[in-house]
């Protein structure tokens, strides 16, 4: 499956963002790596209950190939895999906050009107 790749009007910076990040669980997994630093494809798979293993490995990916994260393989049996944030990726770091942050505040609106 080839993936879409938006045609950003120049000067859109939302846009541009957004096609890194869109899709349900991107900015899940940039989230957790924020908070753990390194997981483990079966940490970041517990973590994410909802999505199946191979929607989890093709987020992944995308987000290698954008140099959002580092992939590390040790060759163990079973083989062991490692996801980082690399220097470009940490860079999304207030984005990821802000997007953390306005959820809580939306949550806890929800909570209140229940």
């Amino acid at each position: 499956m080839q993936r879409h790749i938006y045609d950003c009007n120049s000067g859109c910076p939302v846009e541009s963002t957004l096609q890194i990040i869109s899709g349900k669980w991107k900015s899940v997994i940039i989230y957790h790596l924020f908070q753990n630093e390194i997981c483990h494809f079966g940490e970041l798979q517990r973590e994410l209950v909802d999505c199946s293993r191979r929607m989890l490995a093709l987020q992944l990916n995308e987000l290698e190939q954008d140099g959002i994260i580092k992939k590390t393989v040790y060759q163990l049996t079973p083989l062991k895999t490692d996801y980082q944030l690399t220097e470009f990726g940490k860079t999304l770091e207030p984005v990821i906050e802000a997007m953390a942050n306005w959820g809580d505040l939306y949550n806890q609106k929800e909570a209140s009107n229940e």
